[in-house]
């Protein structure tokens, strides 16, 4: 089968990294169900991923509400399509201390981050193990190798997936299914903004944040080859590699002096 009878569907396509996959995917002929919130949004981005020549279907789905990760798979059944590779980009995070952060925005969260990235791969990994092919990309992060201070519940949920993620690739192994994880770094993408985060030092050289781009071809060939998780870019690697030999103790506390306000004491 050549990619453009092909399908793959995308969660979070309408801007970031998200986008800069659905565009590779694009490029290589690829059919695409691209998964956003916003019509508007949606619609626009479809008009840009045509003009490779490939079919472009929306799909506004609120993954918020998990409900909605059941109602998508279900929509993309009654559509007779069947999903060749699944990319999980959809996520969002929250910045502030525990203590004073929104509990009902940070369910949300682990809604979006974990429950309807788990419901949308039980769906969709049960079809291509029984075809016998088919590639998950999950997004994962740096931070689901790091304590997280300022973003408890964003890097708790992103350990979940990378975890998730290693554990249905072992027991795929042998079924020709294979699942990536993505690992980025700090993005120059809207999710700081989203996540009320633009006073944080993390963001305060924006020349430092890695290229949506970048990243995203990163993951993509990774996905393509098969390989089990790539992080991306060098300075991230470094990091994570650093982290793993100190104490979490000391990890978390670099991580706090790295994520605070700038104005914080």
């Amino acid at each position: 089968m050549n990619n453009s009878e092909k399908y793959a569907l995308i969660t979070g396509a309408t801007s970031g990294i998200g986008r800069e996959l659905a565009k590779l995917f694009a490029a290589d002929q690829y059919n695409l169900i691209i998964v956003a919130r916003n019509h508007d949004e949606l619609e626009s981005t479809a008009t840009e991923l045509r003009q490779h020549g490939g079919e472009v279907i929306t799909i506004a789905k609120d993954l918020f509400n998990r409900d909605e990760a059941f109602s998508l798979y279900e929509e993309v059944k009654q559509k007779g399509i069947q999903i060749d590779v699944l990319v999980n980009d959809a996520g969002q995070g929250i910045y502030g201390l525990f203590k004073d952060t929104d509990i009902e925005k940070e369910l949300d969260i682990i809604n979006l981050n974990i429950s309807s990235l788990v419901i949308l791969t039980k769906c969709f990994v049960k079809d291509m193990a029984a075809n016998g092919s088919g590639k998950i990309l999950n997004l994962a992060s740096v931070a689901s190798k790091l304590p997280g201070p300022w973003q408890a519940v964003y890097h708790g949920t992103k350990a979940f997936v990378l975890s998730f993620s290693e554990a249905i690739r072992e027991e795929l192994k042998d079924s020709g299914v294979t699942i990536t994880a993505l690992m980025p770094g700090p993005t120059d993408t809207d999710f700081f903004n989203k996540a009320d985060m633009l006073d944080s030092k993390a963001v305060e050289d924006k020349d430092k944040l890695s290229d949506p781009a970048d990243v995203a071809k990163d993951g993509y060939d990774a996905l393509m080859a098969g390989t089990d998780k790539i992080i991306s870019g060098f300075k991230n690697k470094v990091q994570v590699v650093v982290s793993a030999l100190a104490p979490d103790s000391m990890t978390a506390h670099q991580v706090y002096e790295q994520q605070k306000p700038v104005d914080h004491e």
